[in-house]
């Protein structure tokens, strides 16, 4: 899943990004409103994580043209302003939840995750492909009951294909899988599935459809 972070702090803008991104996030981070309602438009997002005090003002205000606009992608307002009027202005203007700093950075990713699978209702938090099983509470994947070490862009490039049955294309995969940073035309895609391949054991799960990308075997062959 993808975040967008909207942080003015620069130290605190890496720590942020650093912290979901080891969650398995991919992440885009910028300092200010602006350059965000940029990204906005670019790129589809599952959660935008929004400090509410940088350089061009309250960013509460430009949030709530967006959501008067009809975007719909859940917000976690992310501020030191966390009076009860604070949070009531908050969530008036178009904030889906609110987290006072300082925080715990477990906290935060829990919190991200809740509204992340929450977007349009369209992710469910279990999902499960012949003998593989993936439980998104608590970001675990088991094949035959065997609990498998996945790395985190391991398990998000696994979630994105049991989410989407069908040929998934390379650069599909690093829209929601990798943050803007990443090189389409690098081998990345590449090596992610080969480690996945090889976590996943016999008999292979990942198909190579030459030319397209990839996709699942057909339940019935695992």
């Amino acid at each position: 899943m993808r975040v967008l972070l909207v942080e003015d702090e620069p130290d605190l803008r890496d720590t942020i990004a650093a912290g979901l991104q080891g969650a398995g996030y991919a992440v885009d981070a910028v300092a200010d409103w602006p350059d965000a309602d940029i990204l906005i438009d670019l790129a589809p997002y599952d959660c935008l994580v929004l400090d509410r005090l940088v350089s061009s003002g309250d960013t509460l205000n430009a949030l709530a043209e967006r959501r008067r606009a009809g975007w719909t992608v859940p917000v976690l307002c992310l501020t030191a302003l966390h009076t009860l009027a604070d949070r009531v202005d908050g969530f008036r203007l178009g904030v889906d939840d609110y987290l006072p700093k300082p925080f715990a950075m477990v906290e935060l990713v829990m919190r991200v995750n809740s509204l992340a699978r929450r977007a349009a209702g369209r992710l469910p938090v279990h999902l499960r492909h012949g003998d593989i099983e993936l439980d998104g509470a608590r970001r675990e994947v088991r094949r035959r009951g065997v609990l498998l070490s996945l790395t985190p862009k391991e398990y998000a490039v696994l979630r994105h294909l049991l989410v989407h049955d069908e040929v998934v294309t390379r650069s599909a995969l690093i829209e929601h899988c990798w943050d803007e940073m990443a090189d389409p035309v690098s081998n990345v895609v590449d090596a992610v599935i080969a480690g996945l391949r090889r976590k996943l054991g016999a008999p292979s799960v990942i198909r190579t459809v030459r030319g397209q990308g990839f996709c699942l075997a057909a339940e019935g062959s695992l």
